[in-house]
């Protein structure tokens, strides 16, 4: 699987504005719903991982995932330059777990440190109860069903702890892995956007998937 969905690139900074925009602005368009809570950071666990906080003894991993070309095949966003890119990213990160903005772990196999991918709930919307998922994994632990294990265990902490009722993921069309996994997940399409999406000189379409609570 080449890199995952787009949701876990550079639009985290994006988003960062925009909230901070509409915090500055006072903008209030409906009832904040949604209530989250990530004191203390919550680590999971599945038969092979541990999901775990990132911090900056990750920086390295980071910039990997944020500037490997493999990796960031399909997410279609500029490559980290530097380590210090990449301490810049968890710093935010961190920042936004800590306001209870998003959440994201660090993916390690179990009873090791080292971080091996990452994945996500973030633009979430609380007034709509619902959130988008991103996620990455280092090449050379692909193809092992590391980023299921994952998935399934951070979909069951969204449905079940964040009490989302819907998650969302943003692709590229082209990902057949990443769009295998979500399905795979019960994820199904619910739209695709034709040029919707501008990187490198290019428009580039945009499939959008979804996935409803249990009942």
């Amino acid at each position: 699987m080449a890199g995952g969905t787009r949701g876990n690139s550079g639009k985290f900074e994006a988003y960062r504005k925009t909230l901070s925009i509409m915090t500055a602005a006072k903008v209030s368009l409906q009832p904040v719903m949604l209530e989250l809570n990530f004191k203390p950071f919550p680590i999971l666990f599945t038969e092979r991982l541990t999901l775990r906080e990132i911090d900056e003894e990750d920086a390295s991993e980071i910039f990997f995932l944020r500037s490997d070309k493999e990796v960031l095949r399909f997410l279609d966003r500029d490559p980290a330059k530097s380590i210090n890119d990449a301490v810049l990213w968890i710093q935010m990160i961190s920042e936004g777990v800590g306001n209870n903005e998003y959440i994201a772990w660090a993916i390690s196999l179990r009873n090791e440190r080292k971080l091996i991918g990452t994945i996500s709930f973030w633009n979430v919307k609380k007034e709509h109860y619902r959130a988008e998922i991103g996620y990455a994994l280092h090449p050379s632990h692909q193809g092992k069903g590391l980023m299921q294990e994952a998935m399934i265990c951070v979909l069951d902490y969204g449905f079940k702890t964040m009490k989302l009722h819907s998650v969302e993921a943003n692709v590229n069309p082209d990902n057949a892995a990443s769009i295998k996994l979500l399905e795979k997940n019960s994820f199904v399409r619910e739209g695709y956007y034709r040029e919707n999406y501008y990187y490198d000189g290019n428009f580039l379409d945009s499939a959008i998937y979804s996935l409803l609570a249990p009942n």
